[in-house]
């Protein structure tokens, strides 16, 4: 059955919570640091099997507000504990817009966790319509020619809250004119969260 990306919310505020610590303890455990993995907590009720479900998910890390790294599977390749764990990592020690994490940093940096819906054909019919069928604040959305794709999560609106700021930006990310969304045709698709992030 299709998932039903406007009422996309399989994951518990618990579960949620849970996710974001797994983060930090991949990354600590990269560096070395001595912590307990927070699964070994899980109390294998029924509703936590979800946590081996299959799902995109991103991992982005901010310190002081400013992107520090954001990594993440746009498809449902792997169960998701495993997910949130790999694309911590990637976040933090390859993403190449960035230099490695260290463990001084550790500490300053803040995580948020990502789950995403299956990616969805977005028609449309040029610029105006795409404007049109947008849905600022809620749609994650990914644009591509050929070889050239790229994506902003649905949170990227709070930066970019102007839909044709949004698709200038997305597609200057992709590598693509900025108003390739105006004058090209592109395949787009579009993508709902459930996103958590650590509350301190």
């Amino acid at each position: 059955m299709p998932t039903d990306i406007h009422n996309f919310a399989p994951l518990t505020p618990q579960q949620g919570r849970l996710l974001v610590r797994l983060a930090r303890f991949a990354i600590a455990k990269k560096l070395g640091q001595t912590a307990s993995d927070p699964m070994v907590t899980l109390s294998h009720e029924p509703e936590d099997d979800i946590l081996n479900s299959n799902f995109g998910t991103f991992v982005t890390l901010t310190k002081a507000g400013r992107l520090r790294g954001c990594i993440g599977s746009l498809e449902a390749k792997e169960p998701l504990q495993e997910s949130i764990r790999h694309n911590a990592i990637n976040a933090a020690f390859h993403d190449p817009r960035f230099k490695p994490l260290t463990a001084e940093e550790l500490e300053a940096v803040h995580i948020e966790v990502s789950v995403l819906t299956p990616p969805q054909p977005l028609s449309y019919r040029d610029g105006d319509d795409l404007l049109e069928t947008l849905t600022p604040g809620e749609d994650g959305l990914i644009i591509g020619k050929g070889m050239m794709q790229a994506t902003f999560l649905p949170q990227v609106w709070q930066q970019l809250p102007d839909p044709q700021q949004f698709l200038t930006q997305l597609c200057l990310k992709a590598g693509l004119a900025a108003d390739s969304w105006q004058q090209d045709k592109l395949k787009v698709e579009t993508y709902r969260v459930q996103y958590f992030e650590e509350t301190s």
